[in-house]
């Protein structure tokens, strides 16, 4: 039953306002030592009871912080957690990361008129600026079989990894309202951005589909390959995204080199050329150790693994497909340095030349690559957890 006011005798009245008085005048400190309580040594008044010692702060005492704290349990709100209690709790904001990564890819393109259509329509672009200069007027594409679809399948791939360094590297200035204002693992945040990157990855697999097939390629079993392949390219770019994240956060001058960075890497990730063919071609100086270092640079190995599950001429022409052969290998080697358009036919002899690495160690280099990128990335982000955010 609820009592009014209005009801209670005038004895009740003065016994509530004498317990509301007493505690505005008891010191926070006091009721905080006093374990918010009577049973702590006070009495209703907030004062020490007869034959209680009096209640003392550290300083008062000759107590350090730090035993004050560990006596009654306080710890440090923005301490990094353990390992595996921070892995933990990341799992446990699983649905917050892609709630929050949808939520940033519907937004990105709400103000265009094309709207979501340029998530495709960039690296597409790209491609084709590409192709006209590189495929048409430089006449690289000399040697490679189904180029196009060759050229746009690296754009594609290069790009997710490409998007997910460059966005993750100021993920934490650009989110430094909401890292204040909540408490959740830092490492959520980078993680979104690669969830973005993957989202509209999906969205240009679509595209490279359409135009892989339309440029004559079977359907094959291999193209289940692809499933993990963009699985271990996107544990790399999450590895990678954590680490960029931190530099980021702590190297203003990190975002201008990005750029310049990313670019070389485009350059030396065998886009827009073959580099397993890069020193059989005539008139290419290029010293024979440099190709396979070329060959395993990550972004190299995840772009050959997905153009070798949905391309079947890059399973036939690649060095190494067939048993050696140097008087074919030879015959390709001359087409190929002497004639701009070599025919068909001779694009695939290149089979019968010796490989550097074989198909399946680059499905090994493309694992050994996402563990490594994963480990030093998480570890590297996680030691300055109690970092971010105060810049």
């Amino acid at each position: 039953m609820v009592q009014s006011p209005r009801d209670s005798s005038p004895t009740q009245l003065e016994v509530l306002r004498e317990c509301s008085v007493s505690d505005q005048k008891v010191p926070l400190r006091t009721r905080l030592s006093a374990g918010g309580s009577d049973a702590g040594g006070l009495d209703a008044l907030g004062e020490p009871r007869a034959g209680e010692p009096p209640v003392t702060s550290p300083d008062v005492a000759g107590e350090s912080l730090a035993t004050y704290a560990t006596r009654y349990g306080l710890r440090p709100s923005a301490a990094r957690p353990p390992v595996l209690a921070y892995l933990r709790e990341l799992w446990r904001r699983r649905h917050f990361v892609m709630a929050f990564a949808t939520a940033r890819n519907i937004a990105m393109y709400t103000e265009a008129k094309l709207g979501q259509i340029w998530q495709v329509l960039t690296p597409l672009l790209n491609a084709g600026v590409y192709f006209l200069i590189f495929g048409l007027l430089l006449n690289i594409n000399r040697g490679i079989p189904n180029y196009l679809a060759f050229l746009v399948s690296g754009v594609f791939v290069f790009n997710f990894t490409q998007r997910a360094f460059i966005t993750t590297s100021s993920v934490v200035t650009e989110s430094l309202p909401l890292i204040r204002a909540l408490q959740f693992p830092r490492a959520a945040l980078p993680l979104a951005y690669v969830v973005v990157e993957l989202q509209q990855m999906f969205l240009a697999m679509a595209v490279l589909v359409v135009i892989v097939l339309a440029t004559g390629e079977p359907i094959t079993w291999y193209w289940l390959l692809v499933i993990p392949a963009l699985l271990l390219q996107t544990i790399f770019n999450i590895g990678i995204g954590l680490f960029a994240a931190r530099l980021g956060a702590q190297v203003n001058d990190f975002s201008q080199l990005l750029p310049f960075l990313m670019r070389t890497w485009l350059y030396l990730s065998g886009v827009l050329f073959s580099i397993q063919n890069l020193d059989l071609v005539k008139g290419t100086h290029v010293p024979g150790w440099a190709v396979p270092l070329l060959e395993v640079n990550p972004a190299a190995v995840y772009i050959t693994l997905v153009r070798n599950s949905i391309m079947q001429s890059q399973r036939l022409s690649a060095p190494g497909s067939k048993p050696y052969n140097a008087a074919m290998c030879t015959q390709w080697t001359n087409a190929v340095g002497h004639n701009t358009a070599v025919p068909v036919k001779l694009q695939y002899d290149s089979a019968y030349c010796a490989a550097h690495v074989s198909v399946l160690h680059f499905w090994y280099f493309g694992i050994g690559w996402a563990a490594l990128a994963l480990v030093v990335g998480f570890f590297f982000f996680w030691r300055a957890e109690t970092r971010y955010g105060r810049g």
